[in-house]
């Protein structure tokens, strides 16, 4: 992870895992006042708690207004006011008259500690986040991250897709394309994974510590697989139709790479590539604490939706399911699909 104290992203990948929230919460002990179904702390308690002066919590009001309210801190006035100052008046020690109370609940609390760069007390939780959000995501995908993609339950549908449309593309590629049968699998389907998420294969691998003998593909997230099956299939049916435009001439690699060029700007391809883009930086950050650099640009925060598909209660064990016996003869295809990434 990135400095929290700079990073939104980093921040909001914190606070949208309500998993890690929970335990945090529990580690730290700081349970304030329960109201409406959450804790509640008032600006004091806040700073009393990160042991700065309310002026400092005032000013990262200030700051960061949207960034906080978005995660739970509130001007409670009115109706919602009245009922908590008869909860807790005594608690709060706010006169009658008062007619608005910043309060915060503990997600806020936690946003606050990583945007406080003065306070050694923030310093510490900061580290305390680190190591819990670490632990929290590793324990609840069964220990480890590789193959965190399969827990989503999208996951097998778009494996069996994508290795329907990739028997299409290795079949247009073997009988109308030039070259060594071996390797021009491995440059052409190089030059499709640049066009997705502009990496090579050997280069994924590497930043994913995967081993020789590891699937890539089935370290590829739903969207991801998705979007390259649309350009395998795509790919395919160019590499066919100009062969017979030809006259039976099979076409050169370097022609293939232009096709792909041209897939790639498609307009029709344009919003998968982005999504896959999308969707492949932004979780791996969150998930597999792994940058891509070359799809930076692309990074945004992972949804508490995308948390519960992953390692919530929406997601599934992969592994538990494919020992159905209705899922044998999928594995089995799984399992010799094509490894010349």
């Amino acid at each position: 992870m990135n400095d929290l104290t700079v990073s939104n992203i980093e921040r909001q990948n914190v606070l949208n895992n309500r998993y890690a929230v929970d335990a945090l919460q529990e580690n730290l002990g700081f349970t304030g006042m329960f109201f409406e179904g959450e804790y509640r702390f008032t600006k004091k308690m806040v700073a009393d708690f990160y042991e700065v002066e309310e002026r400092t919590i005032e000013r990262l009001l200030e700051q960061h207004s949207d960034e906080l309210k978005y995660n739970g801190y509130v001007l409670s006035k009115g109706k919602q006011l009245k009922e908590f100052k008869l909860q807790f008046a005594p608690v709060i020690n706010v006169g009658s008259k008062t007619n608005q109370l910043g309060l915060f609940n503990f997600r806020a609390v936690l946003n606050i500690g990583m945007l406080l760069t003065e306070s050694e007390k923030a310093k510490q939780v900061r580290a305390r986040i680190l190591d819990i959000v670490i632990s929290t995501i590793n324990n609840r995908a069964g220990g480890g991250t590789k193959y965190i993609n399969t827990r989503d339950i999208d996951f097998l549908p778009a494996a069996i897709e994508e290795d329907n449309y990739r028997k299409n593309f290795t079949t247009a590629v073997g009988k109308y394309v030039k070259g060594h049968q071996i390797y021009k699998y491995a440059q052409i389907t190089d030059l499709i994974y640049q066009a997705v998420f502009k990496e090579k294969a050997k280069e994924y691998k590497t930043l994913l510590k995967l081993e020789t003998k590891d699937n890539l593909r089935k370290t590829l997230y739903a969207e991801v697989l998705r979007c390259i099956s649309s350009f395998e299939n795509g790919i395919g049916f160019a590499i066919e139709a100009e062969y017979k435009k030809n006259g039976g001439e099979q076409l050169s690699l370097e022609r293939v790479k232009e096709l792909i060029t041209e897939q790639e700007q498609s307009p029709a391809m344009k919003p998968f590539i982005y999504d896959a883009r999308s969707k492949m930086a932004s979780r791996d950050v969150a998930f597999r604490d792994v940058f891509h650099n070359n799809i930076a640009g692309y990074l945004r925060a992972v949804t508490p939706e995308e948390f519960d598909r992953f390692i919530g209660d929406k997601s599934i064990d992969f592994d538990e399911i494919m020992e159905l016996p209705e899922n044998k003869d999928v594995l089995k295809r799984l399992k010799q699909a094509d490894e010349d990434e």
